[in-house]
């Protein structure tokens, strides 16, 4: 599966990888919940260091279509609220 992180580039992840962010888009649908800023932040960039560390870097020459989308490290709650709201699955479906 190919994961962008906006403003950051693509990573590719195997199906289990993507499993195991489950629990971390948990926290960040908490944070968005609580209308959390500083919660959300945290969550955000566990759930995107997570992407960083277990998938690889596709190089930025490769032009590959992204499977899911996922919000920078310093978006707003009212910005990850949006993007929750198009999706019934949070940001990662699962």
């Amino acid at each position: 599966m190919i994961v962008r992180i906006l403003n950051e580039g693509q990573w590719h992840l195997t199906d289990d990888a993507v499993r195991g962010l489950n629990s971390f888009d948990d926290a960040v649908e908490h944070a968005v919940t609580a209308g959390d800023q500083e919660q959300l932040t945290k969550a955000l960039h566990t759930l995107l260091d997570r992407i960083r560390t277990t998938g690889t870097r596709v190089p930025d020459d490769e032009l590959e279509d992204s499977d899911l989308i996922l919000p920078a490290g310093d978006s707003t709650v009212e910005e990850v609220q949006q993007l929750l709201s198009e999706s019934e699955e949070g940001l990662i479906p699962g």
